[in-house]
């Protein structure tokens, strides 16, 4: 079931009565790679393109807080299954069926449906490997990469609804 902001993104997205919205969302996307660029190029060494690809799939078009939270309670669940399965030694194709199905049954008995999605993102991105040999460090680091960009996402989520609500209550004043 598509929500009100999720038809506005359907229709033309410069048409002037949805610009608003879409401008907003575009900004909060733009705000949210940028903050997540900074470490990515002063910090080489550690995966912060997860955390540019955690900051986008947690930012949503309308101002729900609600979505946000759902969202990053996806990505925790995603990584903790990831980071729970990383060590055992069994081939990459059985481990990702086996979080992909433990991801899915848990998400839905934590009644984040809508967000099963950014579940399976944070999943894939903690266990899916390279290299021949298994370093846990290596799913440590794109834990805490996924979750800074969550973390990154809810401030400018909450951030952008500040600012929203004192310019809706000055327009209301006015």
């Amino acid at each position: 079931m598509l929500r009100k902001a999720q038809l506005r993104m359907l229709t033309n997205p410069f048409k002037k009565s949805e610009f608003p919205f879409n401008f907003i969302y575009i900004i909060k996307c733009l705000a949210g790679l940028l903050v997540c660029y900074i470490p990515y190029l002063l910090i080489p060494q550690y995966p912060f393109y997860w955390a540019i690809v955690s900051v986008v799939i947690v930012l949503s078009p309308d101002h729900s807080t609600t979505q946000a939270y759902n969202r990053i309670k996806a990505n925790i669940l995603g990584c903790a299954v990831g980071i729970c399965l990383y060590p055992i030694q069994l081939p990459n194709l059985i481990i990702l069926c086996i979080g992909v199905i433990l991801t899915i049954c848990i998400g839905l008995a934590l009644n984040i449906k809508d967000a099963l999605r950014s579940a399976l993102a944070g999943f894939v991105i903690v266990t899916i490997q390279q290299e021949r040999s298994k370093h846990w460090f290596v799913a440590v680091e794109r834990v805490m990469c996924v979750v800074s960009g969550c973390v990154i996402a809810l401030l400018i989520t909450l951030l952008f609804n500040l600012i929203l609500s004192k310019r809706e209550v000055k327009a209301a004043e006015h």
